[in-house]
């Protein structure tokens, strides 16, 4: 049976697994979902139609699943699908999706959202993150795997975060960050690629070695950019971790690719 403080306020409707703690002064709605070993530790709000996967832990005063932050949201019946074993820390608001975006919010597995850090609506957050203080997403974000994100940063709406990027503190993203980059910066720049999170994430050496070459010719100041790719598409065509950039590159968006400040390749 779910241990329960008394002081626990839960709704009738809500689905609370066997093995759920939730402690003093915690809010669970109606539409609400937490699967086994979850724990709210106190003052805890989860409202909307939210779920929670097993073995997330959800420190005091996060607010989970209340209403968008976003005017044209009308009370359509969108989703916040948070995933298994998240360390989901003190203050972090995560938002349901809206009509415009998918109707859903998802937040992966074996993520760290520090104090403050911010899930906007429609947002799709991989697994593994690392969001440190009060990093914020905009709404419609896209954010892979192995991301982490500096305190204090914040990323534009629509933006993408390719797979294994490092955003520094206090950077704002505005455009489009490639898988395995490093940005920074008060209006964020490309400043290499996240050599420390590969090694840190097994990477062989030869993919870096092809990774830090590919990077180098994509953006060299010679030729355009759709020349420059289909260089690299030519000679690291057998290396995966290159054609995930260039597919990244390739994909429609609607903001432009992040690059590094001029004549700052290395």
């Amino acid at each position: 049976m779910a241990s329960i403080h008394p002081t626990a306020i839960i709704s009738s409707g809500a689905k609370i697994a066997q093995s759920v703690t939730i402690g003093p002064y915690c809010l669970v709605g109606e539409n609400v979902e937490i699967a086994e070993d979850v724990q709210l530790i106190s003052h805890v709000v989860v409202e909307g139609i939210t779920s929670i996967g097993e073995g997330t832990v959800v420190y005091p005063f996060a607010s989970l699943g209340h209403r968008p932050q976003d005017l044209k949201y009308k009370g359509e019946p969108s989703r916040l699908v948070i995933g298994k074993h998240n360390q989901i820390r003190e203050t972090v608001t995560m938002n349901p999706g809206t009509e415009g975006g998918g109707m859903l919010t998802k937040v992966g597995d074996n993520g760290l959202f520090m104090m403050g850090a911010h899930v906007a609506h429609d947002c799709q957050v991989g697994d593994g993150v690392i969001f440190a203080n009060n990093a914020t997403l905009g709404g419609h974000v896209h954010v892979g795997d192995f991301v982490v994100l500096g305190g204090l940063s914040a990323v534009h709406q629509f933006v993408r975060i390719g797979r294994h990027v490092m955003v520094g503190g206090m950077s704002g993203v505005e455009n489009d960050v490639i898988p395995y980059a490093t940005v920074t910066g008060n209006r964020a720049h490309l400043s290499g690629l996240n050599l420390v999170g590969l090694k840190r994430r097994g990477f062989s050496r030869e993919d870096i070695h092809a990774l830090r070459n590919a990077y180098r010719l994509l953006f060299a100041p010679e030729g355009t950019m759709a020349e420059r790719v289909e260089e690299v598409a030519n000679q690291f065509r057998s290396v995966a971790p290159v054609m995930e950039i260039l597919d990244f590159i390739s994909t429609d968006s609607s903001r432009a690719i992040c690059q590094p400040k001029l004549g700052a390749v290395a």
